[in-house]
């Protein structure tokens, strides 16, 4: 997709066949694969009953910004070249994955791409200043980081980009004419409040906005879903939304 590889999930019963997922993985930038996450991916295709595909894109040092935001923006419009129409589109992401979703959305539409039915976005990445005031007030909770964790991978993504550039840092960016958006996140991590700045910046920009705030869960909790009730019901809720955002934007075209 793109020019990169991409991993295809297909379910064996679905309903709209013309229908995309385009999942983007996490991993700070600089970790994870689509064969890595295959698994956890399967489960949003099976719940969804939607073709997905996973795009390998290229991840920092040796490929710093932007060319994660490049390959995503490609994968996406190469599902567009292919002839699904963007109204048949949902992008989704996790961790960093959700940043990219963000960033490849922004290029897409300074692009003149059409939007698609709608993204989904599991604690995302969306400040690499790092000023969200819960990184000071939920470390030591956060069971998974610390801040010093997360600053190296950061650092290495940017390669001296300024992390306040809407492309990296997508908090700061202008939401308009975006699709719907559903976030997710725990308020056991040190990224809540970048899920809801983004939320709330986004809603300032006219968007539809359903941000759900799971207590004391940790950062991408939905990957429990094996153990998890929360974890699974979080998943549910995320196929739902697919559903729906691909119906309503059926409605409006």
């Amino acid at each position: 997709m793109g020019g990169r590889a991409a991993l295809e999930l297909i379910p064996e019963h679905m309903e709209n066949k013309s229908a995309r997922l385009l999942y983007i993985h996490g991993g700070a930038f600089v970790m994870g694969s689509p064969t890595g996450y295959a698994g956890f991916v399967a489960q949003l295709t099976n719940r969804a009953s939607i073709h997905t595909v996973s795009v390998d894109y290229r991840l920092a040092p040796e490929h710093p910004f932007p060319a994660a935001v490049d390959d995503a923006l490609g994968a996406y419009r190469e599902l567009l070249d292919q002839g699904t129409p963007a109204d048949s589109i949902v992008l989704a992401g996790d961790s960093a994955g959700g940043n990219l979703v963000l960033a490849a959305l922004l290029s897409a539409r300074q692009a003149g791409l059409a939007m698609p039915a709608g993204a989904v976005l599991m604690s995302p990445v969306t400040d690499l200043s790092m000023a969200s005031e819960s990184m000071a007030s939920k470390n030591g909770i956060d069971p998974l980081f610390v801040p010093e964790a997360l600053a190296g991978p950061f650092a290495e993504y940017l390669a001296g980009t300024d992390p306040r550039a809407e492309l990296a840092s997508p908090v700061h960016a202008d939401f308009s004419g975006f699709p719907d958006l559903l976030i997710q996140v725990g308020t056991h991590e040190l990224l809540l409040d970048d899920a809801t700045r983004l939320a709330a910046r986004a809603a300032a920009h006219d968007v539809n906005v359903t941000l759900e705030v799971e207590a004391g869960a940790p950062h991408v909790f939905q990957i429990g879903y094996e153990t998890s009730q929360t974890a699974a019901s979080a998943l549910d809720r995320i196929a739902l939304f697919i559903g729906r955002a691909l119906e309503a934007s059926a409605h409006r075209a």
